[in-house]
């Protein structure tokens, strides 16, 4: 067993990840939003690493990603978690290249597997969906294929090939751009993301938190193999079920940054897979456009109907609201040029700027976690029935 899984056993807010306002949001996000950051260069390739034993029943595999911390990239180690609510699975998140930087777009619990980037993290979650196990009757049966499971501890197994899942896998960590996955959401994973999400539980929270403060993880230290790959449990990461990486992945940062060291800012010039280390935003038109939201499907209810609208009128309030500031900002520029203020009032301008922008930013993030806090349940189509007998006890595959 080993690695992205060679065999065996993986309306989110837009903001630039210089801004420190808002960038602490990240760590700290209510149960139905999460922040997502912006970075110039592309993070590293994924690890090659084997999954930990599950360590009880209904517990299901979130794999490792390469977070960010405002500074450098650093590697979330894969665990075993379990789900805020029976019946929901996890979809990973995943960095994604747009707005003139690679954006993270955060993952979440849900009914359905939605859309994570087409990224193999391997385990069950070879680019779309999962293949990993499955809810009946209340609990979570697993995989044994492609998850590393100990049939003397737990009993919900079955065996299920999944087929092609090592042609043409790549340890490619982000979608678009330069030498990312070109891989689009189906239908399916367009409607899941409509569907009602949860964030990370606090025991996810934590675990990033954790790795987050632990030097090692940190790209530019590890170059791209991190110490702990993976680990049984959330924020374990010293023991028997432990797992380091066996093959890093390439890590290529920009020409300025060695050794973890902060490269020189830059504005409205980020390029994908570096040159210019962090895009600073100073001004709302340094920051990505706001996605607009989705519209209701066909079938979706009046609630759904009602709670779209409200998203499309705070859209268009939060896109005027960023086009006023970029006016005012404009004029004070011109004002300062007219009476040819010097560097250290323009510098001061330049501040002064930066946090407005920044408390902009946090406003409208407050105004989507609440929005999204009060999102209707969607209106679903009766589940398929389940077969009339649980998934029998399968003798484990040769490794």
């Amino acid at each position: 067993m080993s690695g992205i899984d060679v065999g065996k056993r993986g309306w989110n807010v837009v903001l630039l990840s210089m801004v420190p306002i808002i960038l602490l949001l990240a760590t700290a996000t209510p149960s139905h939003a999460q922040v997502a950051v912006t970075v110039a260069f592309a993070p590293p390739e994924l690890p090659v690493y084997e999954q930990p034993p599950c360590p009880a029943e209904d517990y299901i595999w979130v794999p490792g990603y390469w977070a960010w911390d405002g500074d450098d990239y650093y590697w979330v180690p894969g665990t075993w978690a379990m789900a805020p609510e029976v019946g929901y699975l996890w979809t990973p998140g995943y960095w994604g290249w747009g707005g003139g930087g690679y954006l993270w777009h955060a993952g979440y619990w849900g009914p359905t597997v939605g859309f994570y980037g087409g990224i193999v993290y391997g385990f069950g979650y070879f680019g779309h969906g999962y293949e990993g196990g499955r809810w009946d009757r209340g609990h979570f049966y697993y995989n044994r294929t492609v998850n590393n499971v100990n049939v003397t501890v737990i009993h919900n197994v079955y065996n299920t090939t999944v087929e092609n899942r090592n042609v043409n896998v790549t340890r490619v960590s982000y979608n678009g751009g330069n030498g990312g996955v070109n891989t689009r959401a189906t239908a399916q994973e367009e409607a899941a993301a409509r569907e009602r999400h949860v964030a990370m539980t606090a025991a996810q929270t934590q675990h990033m938190d954790a790795a987050r403060q632990n030097r090692e993880f940190r790209a530019s230290v590890n170059q791209g193999k991190p110490p702990v790959a993976a680990t049984a449990k959330p924020a374990e990461f010293h023991g028997q079920n432990v797992v380091a990486a066996k093959e890093g992945g390439r890590y290529t940062p920009p020409p300025n940054r060695t050794n973890g060291a902060r490269p020189p800012e830059t504005k409205n010039n980020a390029q994908p897979g570096g040159g210019n280390g962090n895009a600073r935003a100073i001004h709302p038109n340094d920051l990505p456009p706001y996605d607009r939201p989705n519209a209701a499907n066909a079938n979706a209810s009046k609630e759904e109907q009602k709670y779209q609208k409200q998203q499309e009128k705070m859209y268009q309030k939060q896109t005027q609201d960023r086009q006023k500031l970029q006016q005012q900002q404009d004029k004070e520029h011109q004002q300062a040029q007219k009476r040819q203020a010097d560097e250290q009032h323009k510098q001061q301008m330049e501040q002064k700027h930066q946090q407005q922008t920044a408390q902009m930013q946090q406003r409208h993030v407050q105004q989507q976690q609440q929005m999204q806090q009060h999102a209707p349940q969607p209106h679903q189509a009766a589940p398929p029935q389940h077969e009339s007998q649980p998934p029998h006890e399968s003798q484990p595959p040769h490794h």
